[in-house]
C-alpha cells in the first residue's frame, strides 16, 4: 500500500468521524445513525465520483479529437512516451490560464485545460504543462488530490450544518440531550475550516517538484515548462480565476492570488524555485 493510498484511507476515515460526531451533537443517537449512513454514501461518492464533481464544478467539457485536434495530439504523443493509457481530455471555458489532472487511477484519468492556457502557450510550452499533469497521473497523485478537494468541501458543509443546528436549537430527544452540545458545536464551527486547511496542507509540495521533473523528461524540454510556468504566473495574476480554495492544489499553478486566509490554502512551492530547478535540469542535459 503506497503513501497516497494510506492518505486517502485516513481522509475518508476523518470524514466519517466528523459526520458521526456532528450528527450525534445535532440529533442524538438517531442523528449519529443518519450521519454514519451519509458518511458511507459520501465516502463511496468521493472515491468513485470526486473527479466528476470537480470537473462539473469548473464546467469542464469533454472534447473529442475532431473538436481539439492539436490538444489531443499533444496528449496522445506524451501518453505514449509516459507509457500511460490515453486520459479523457476536457476544456474549461475560462480565460485564466491553468490546467489540472483528476481521476482515481491512470485507467480512469482526465486532463483539463482552460481556454486561457490554450490561447497563451505555444505548442512546446503546452506540451510541458501536459507532461506535468501526466506525471501526476503516473505518480498516482490524482486520487488523493481529488478526494482531498471533495472532503475539504464536505468539511465546509459540516461547519455550515453545525451553524444552522445551533441557530435552531439542535432538536433532540430529551434522553439524548447533551448539555455541552452547543459548546462543542461552536468548536466544530471553528475547527472545521481549520481541518479543511490541514487537509490541503497535507498535499505535499514536493509532488509539484517531482511532477515538474517527470513532466519535463516526458516532453523532452525542461525550458519549455519553465517558460510556461512564467507565463502562467503572470496570466493568473492578470486574470484571476474564481476558484474554490478546496481545489486550488489540483492546478499546475495556484489560482489563489489573495492573501490572508486564502494564502493558508497554498500547496504550491514558489514558482521561482520551480523554474530554477527546471533551468538547472536543462543545464545538466
Amino acid at each position: 500500500m503506497n503513501i497516497n493510498t494510506l492518505k486517502t484511507t485516513f481522509f475518508l476515515a476523518i470524514l466519517a468521524v466528523l459526520f458521526v460526531a456532528i450528527g450525534s451533537l445535532l440529533g442524538g443517537k438517531n442523528g449519529a445513525t443518519m450521519a454514519l449512513i451519509m458518511a458511507g454514501v459520501m465516502n463511496l461518492g468521493a472515491y468513485w465520483f470526486s473527479d466528476k464533481i470537480v470537473l462539473a464544478m469548473y464546467r469542464a467539457k469533454e472534447v473529442a479529437e475532431r473538436d481539439a485536434p492539436e490538444l489531443h495530439s499533444i496528449v496522445r504523443q506524451l501518453t505514449v512516451r509516459a507509457q500511460l493509457p490515453m486520459p479523457r481530455v476536457y476544456i474549461m471555458d475560462n480565460p485564466t490560464p491553468n490546467a489540472f489532472a483528476t481521476g482515481r487511477n491512470p485507467e480512469h484519468a482526465a486532463v483539463a485545460v482552460t481556454t486561457g492556457i490554450l490561447n497563451l502557450l505555444s505548442r512546446e510550452e503546452l506540451s510541458g504543462v501536459i507532461g506535468h499533469e501526466l506525471a501526476h497521473i503516473k505518480n498516482r497523485d490524482i486520487l488523493i488530490s481529488t478526494i482531498a478537494a471533495t472532503i475539504a468541501g464536505a468539511i465546509s458543509y459540516l461547519a455550515h450544518m453545525a451553524q444552522w443546528g445551533l441557530m435552531f436549537g439542535g432538536r433532540r430527544d430529551n434522553e439524548d440531550r447533551n448539555p455541552l452540545g452547543s459548546v462543542i458545536g461552536i468548536f466544530i464551527m471553528i475547527l472545521a475550516p481549520i481541518a479543511a486547511i490541514l487537509i490541503q496542507m497535507a498535499i505535499s509540495r514536493s509532488r509539484e517538484y517531482k511532477a515538474d521533473e517527470s513532466g519535463a523528461t516526458v516532453c523532452g524540454n525542461p525550458l519549455a515548462l519553465a517558460s510556461a510556468l512564467k507565463k502562467l504566473q503572470t496570466g493568473v495574476r492578470r486574470i484571476p480565476m474564481q476558484a474554490n480554495p478546496s481545489t486550488a492544489h489540483m492546478f499546475i499553478v495556484s489560482p489563489l492570488t489573495g492573501g490572508g486566509m486564502l494564502s493558508l490554502f497554498s500547496t504550491h512551492p514558489p514558482i521561482e524555485e520551480r523554474i530554477a530547478r527546471l533551468e538547472a535540469m536543462s543545464a545538466r542535459r
